[in-house]
Formats: structure tokens, sequence, C-alpha cells
């Protein structure tokens, strides 16, 4: 039997303000009542919302990264805008570049802040996710993220997830964009690859750490020794292969 979600407490006082994108509706642009385009064409505002979906969820996403197969179907009024975004969440490219490259905890942040447009209250409710994480997997932990009341209250099924700025107090401006708060990967991340990598690159890495070991610029007073008695020994080798040609060629 699954652990319920553990209750955390609200732990900002900020006062909501209008969000970053400046819409007159507070909780985004709907597709909900627009038909799918006629004779297979394509609507322009659909094909807006679905950038916009796109830049919540990978901030510049690139053309490799775009879904085909579930754009196609939002459009045909197959599945909704938040079936949608649950799509973005659980493909590929979010799994490898976000999922497999942060902790439990740094997923929690990342994911509210995408699908929720906030960040988390506090280190409660990152605990409280990261077990939804840990028991269930992170499949349920997006579906009962996007299956919450918050996030029906302020996108429901159609809207666009977007940030929900917050005015400071004693600030004129909201908080930071989510994509800056949170990058695709830590500096834990990072040099775990670090670490990692000598034991699986071969001779390549090799040389990389043999030549970590120069001073200011210069390879050690051995090296210097062996590769100058090699080219000395070069220098003669071919000496001696162009004189024997030459004194074939005046003998014949």
């Amino acid at each position: 039997m699954p652990l319920p979600l553990l209750a955390y407490p609200l732990t900002t006082q900020n006062a909501r303000v209008s969000n970053l994108a400046g819409n007159q509706h507070s909780n985004g642009p709907s597709v909900g009542a627009l038909a799918p385009a006629a004779s297979g064409g394509e609507n322009p505002w659909v094909n807006g919302l679905i950038e916009q979906a796109y830049r919540q969820i990978f901030f510049q996403p690139l053309s490799c990264d775009r879904e085909p197969f579930l754009e196609s179907q939002l459009r045909n009024g197959a599945i909704t805008m938040r079936d949608f975004v649950r799509g973005l969440l659980l493909s590929e490219r979010f799994t490898k570049d976000y999922y497999q490259c942060s902790s439990n905890y740094r997923i929690v942040d990342q994911v509210v802040g995408r699908a929720l447009g906030r960040e988390v209250h506090g280190q409660a409710e990152r605990l409280a996710w990261s077990i939804v994480i840990a028991e269930l997997g992170f499949t349920a932990f997006v579906d009962q993220l996007l299956d919450g009341e918050e996030y029906m209250t302020h996108f429901g099924y159609d809207r666009v997830p977007q940030q929900r700025s917050r005015l400071l107090p004693g600030h004129a401006i909201g908080n930071r964009p989510i994509y800056q708060s949170f990058p695709r990967y830590g500096a834990d991340w990072r040099d775990a690859q670090q670490r990692r990598a000598p034991s699986g690159q071969g001779a390549a890495l090799s040389s990389l750490t043999a030549a970590s070991t120069w001073v200011n610029g210069q390879p050690p007073a051995w090296a210097l020794k062996v590769w100058l008695g090699l080219a000395i020994v070069g220098s003669v080798e071919i000496s001696r292969v162009l004189l024997t040609i030459a004194l074939s060629m005046l003998k014949s």
C-alpha cells in the first residue's frame, strides 16, 4: 500500500500578481474552445500554444526534441493541453536531460516549477514529492501533480502552464523565471560525471592526463630528452636512406 502524500506548510507569504507573459487572463491561454483545423490544415493559434508549452517545459527546444505525434493528437482534439504537457514531461528528452541528471529533490524543483509555475514550498514539499518518486516512480509523480487540485485550479485541462509571478516584499519585480533558477543539471551531477570520465575513456584520456602534468605549458624534462633522442635517431636514419639511394643512382 503506497504511502499518502505528506502534508507540507505553505511557506511563502508573497502576494500573487499577474503572470510573466502579461496576458489578460491570469490562468493563461486555452485551447479548449478551439475546434481542430479544417481539411487537415493547422490552426495558427494552437501552434502558438504548442510553442509556448515547449518553452515552458524545455525553455529552448531543438527541432529534434519535438514530439510530432503528441502535437498531431492535440491539433486533432484527441488529447488536452494537460495531456500534452504530461507527454513532454515523460518524454525521452526530459527523462534523459532533466530527470536522470538530477536528484529526487532537484527534479521536484524542476517539475513543480514548470508544471505549477511556482517554486516549491520549502524542504517539506521536496521531501513529500521525493517519497512519491522513490516509492512509485517518476511517472506517478507527474500524474499526481497534473491531476492535483492546484494544477486543475490554475490551468485545468486546456490552459498552458506558465510561471505565476510573485511580488516580493520590498521589490518592484517578481521572481526569476524558473529555467534561470534551475538549470538543466546541477553542480553535483557535473562533478559526478567528471569523476566517472577517466574510467572509460582509454588512451585518449590517458594522453590528456599526461598533459595535465606539464608545468607552465612545458612537458617534463624526461619527455623532452626522449623526444630529442628520437629526433636525432630519425634524422640519421633518413640521411642514411637518402645517401644509399643517391649512391645507387650514380652507380647505375
